[in-house]
């Protein structure tokens, strides 16, 4: 029953992940973060790499300024809570429905996260 409600928790948190991006409530999204959680974007031949929360949340602030539309959305996940209980791996699928502001086109993307979570005082958290 743990590892279940485990799961729940997790996939609940990648959902809001996604609803805090889509709507840019970047307050609610630094505390989805443990202060020293490093993220490493792969950009088709560049790499970009941001520790803690506030540097995460910067960043994706900056990458989708240019649009007047966005939406995050998630396609699929996967979830793998450890046997400890607190530590758990998972990948989440996800499309970006945009719209830029010059031009105005519909440039779609698609991605896959390969993240790391922590169960800190009860609550799951990236890592």
């Amino acid at each position: 029953m743990d590892d279940a409600l485990d799961y729940l928790a997790i996939t609940r948190l990648q959902a809001e992940y996604g609803d805090a991006v889509t709507r840019q409530a970047w307050d609610e999204l630094i505390p989805m973060f443990l202060a020293d959680c490093p993220v490493r974007l792969d950009l088709r031949g560049r790499t970009v790499e941001k520790v803690g929360p506030q540097e995460i949340a910067d960043l994706i602030a900056s990458s989708i300024e240019r649009f007047e539309f966005f939406a995050f959305t998630l396609q699929n996940a996967t979830v793998d809570v450890a046997p400890n209980g607190t530590d758990a791996t998972g990948r989440l699928y996800i499309r970006e429905l945009r719209q830029e502001r010059e031009g105005h086109r519909w440039p779609t993307a698609y991605g896959l996260y390969r993240d790391t979570y922590r169960k800190v005082e009860g609550r799951w958290r990236f890592a």
